[in-house]
């Protein structure tokens, strides 16, 4: 169907038509068929046995990609330390992953909610539901990220398991056109996201357990990049003291009672006072630099 309506706008989308013509005929490694047969057939513990086998292969292939996460992060710190954000964005399981990520910054380093920003092909309802066909829309990534006035400071994330999904390759185009830097994470090799992203990760984690399944070992592997993505650019960013979230959000009695034994392990005050400062001060951050402040004076 995507092919068809690229074919009658395809002075339009002609490249793009190529490209996915030429994949159509192609079997792509998250595409291939299963190392396993006969799952059906299979007890509990041997699905689980071999779901666990396959997906322990996906951190040696992350490994494999290091010098490319870490050139993308890199640019990332030096765009945000220029006032950029990051933006993710992405469809399905991938699109979820990025928004997932991109929440957890806020109250685990204490940044504003606009500094990393997920966005998902489908709108807020394709979170919890999938919506129809909105992967195949060329235009809708561009639309989405206008809406928070994108500019050049910023770097767009494309992330898609295929390498090959249009919401995410139209946004990474027009990204490209107005000067923004961008990146990806797919799980296939030389695909047209890739080609396009001026920073791409290519995480190639083979073949799933259930065939093309990519919620599976390519979404494993996408969290786990992007947990290195974000954890590192936050690091770089100082939003992390020595190994302590520091500037983390007190929004709850656990991490309350976090933030008071951090305050504690690094003043060497004791419960009481420690307790007292976060009440005050509300942050560990603050907590910890006005006391070491009100000792020095």
């Amino acid at each position: 169907m995507l092919l068809r309506f690229l074919a009658k706008k395809s002075h339009i989308y002609g490249k793009l038509l190529k490209e996915l013509q030429m994949l159509d005929v192609m079997i792509n490694t998250t595409e291939k068929d299963s190392n396993y047969q006969d799952l059906d057939k299979m007890s509990v513990q041997e699905i689980l046995t071999n779901i666990n086998n396959e997906d322990k292969t996906v951190p040696l292939a992350v490994e494999k990609v290091i010098p490319q996460i870490d050139a993308l992060v890199k640019v990332v710190v030096d765009r945000m330390k220029a006032g950029g954000r990051l933006f993710y964005i992405g469809a399905g399981t991938s699109g979820r992953l990025g928004i997932l990520d991109a929440s957890e910054c806020p109250p685990t380093y204490g940044v504003p909610f606009d500094w990393v920003i997920g966005l998902i092909a489908g709108g807020d309802t394709a979170i919890r539901k999938a919506v129809e066909f909105a992967e195949d829309d060329v235009e809708q990534a561009w639309k989405d990220l206008e809406e928070f006035a994108i500019n050049e400071n910023d770097f767009v994330i494309g992330i898609a398991a295929s390498g090959t999904t249009p919401y995410v390759i139209g946004g990474l185009d027009k990204a490209n056109a107005k000067g923004i830097a961008t990146g990806c994470l797919v799980c296939n090799g030389n695909s047209p996201i890739a080609a396009r992203a001026k920073y791409p990760i290519e995480v190639i984690v083979g073949p799933e357990f259930v065939t093309g399944s990519t919620r599976m070992k390519a979404g494993t592997a996408q969290k786990l990049v992007l947990n290195m993505i974000s954890t590192a650019v936050m690091i770089q960013l100082g939003r992390v003291k020595g190994n302590k979230m520091v500037d983390m959000q007190l929004s709850n009695h656990k991490l309350v009672g976090r933030g008071v034994r951090m305050v504690m392990a690094e003043t060497g005050t004791d419960e009481d006072t420690a307790t007292a400062l976060i009440e005050q001060f509300g942050n560990v951050r603050k907590a910890i630099d006005n006391y070491n402040l009100n000792k020095q004076n």
